[in-house]
């Protein structure tokens, strides 16, 4: 009995075999560390990562970043840049090409030359028409040629779909509407100072440079600005600034470009800025660039309904525009 106790207090347990916590110490180690495996965790998407406010803002900021489909646009800056100094360096050439011709056989000197445009309004008229066209090629080439894009969607043409929960409506409301801009205008600035002397006036006259001033405002010039400002640099600006800087810039850049033409008269030039806002909310309200068309063609046209009107079919020259 006694000799079984005494092997008994000299043995001593193996804990490689069996590698029980005994001391309190070793039980909370053994609670605390998780096992070892070869598996590697998976992190979690941000919408299952609770009490993390930035990863709950992720998917909604991702989703305001998201572009409606008519300010998704194959340009960018460098393009607009090259654009612009294609516009000045095309409208030059063009000038100096009219005076050439016109001085040619005369040896006219420089006042001689601007009194035969400004006694010939047509050459005018005929250099904005050829102006007008080089840009249209220019744009053409670089954006529907070269990239392989059909040339009118890509800058904005799209057919106009009414729809009054979305607030857009049919094209004769934007036309008629853009009648009443007109008229809004024409009272605006009805009892401004520094207007009776304008340099537009004086295409006004003699009746030949009034027919072909009205007839490209209403056949030539909506086509053309409302391409170039809401169907090119529009999309431009609002995708890279915001809708509502692009809205703003555009319609002021749309004054600025007439600014020559109103003898940078202050607040005809902030009407016309005023205008432009008008006409390009309309293009960023309905996605489409025909409703800023139609809302330009009704004011041209008004302008020249009341033109007519004024002179009694251009029999009356000259008259304030």
């Amino acid at each position: 009995m006694n000799n079984h106790d005494e092997n008994s207090d000299n043995i001593t347990p193996d804990r490689s075999v069996n590698p029980l916590p005994q001391g309190p110490a070793e039980i909370v180690q053994a609670e605390i560390i998780p096992p070892v495996t070869d598996s590697v965790a998976e992190p979690q998407p941000p919408q299952l990562m609770g009490g993390d406010p930035m990863a709950a803002a992720i998917p909604a900021f991702q989703a305001k970043r998201i572009l409606p489909e008519d300010l998704r646009v194959s340009w960018s800056w460098p393009h607009l840049i090259i654009f612009i100094f294609f516009g000045f360096a095309s409208l030059m050439v063009v000038q100096l090409g009219f005076v050439f011709y016109v001085s040619a056989n005369r040896h006219l000197s420089a006042v001689q030359v601007q009194r035969v445009f400004e006694n010939s309004p047509q050459l005018l008229v005929e250099t904005n028409v050829l102006w007008y066209a080089l840009l249209f090629l220019f744009l053409y080439v670089t954006l529907a040629v070269l990239r392989d894009v059909p040339f009118w969607r890509s800058l904005g043409w799209r057919k106009l779909n009414a729809n009054s929960a979305a607030g857009t409506g049919r094209g004769w409301m934007y036309f008629f509407s853009g009648c009443g801009l007109a008229i809004f205008v024409a009272l605006a600035s009805y009892n401004m100072k520094d207007t009776e002397h304008l340099p537009i006036q004086e295409i006004f006259k003699n009746r030949s440079g009034a027919i072909l001033l009205m007839a490209m405002a209403v056949f030539i010039a909506p086509l053309v600005e409302e391409t170039v400002f809401r169907g090119y640099l529009y999309p431009l600006f609002a995708k890279s600034l915001g809708v509502f800087p692009g809205i703003l810039i555009t319609g002021v850049l749309f004054g600025l470009m007439h600014g020559s033409q109103l003898g940078w008269t202050f607040r005809l030039v902030l009407l016309l800025s005023l205008v432009g806002v008008i006409f390009t909310f309309a293009r960023a309200r309905t996605g489409t660039v025909l409703a800023s068309f139609l809302l330009h063609l009704g004011y041209n046209s008004m302008i020249a309904v009341t033109s007519i009107i004024a002179t009694r079919g251009f029999q009356h020259m000259p008259m304030s525009p």
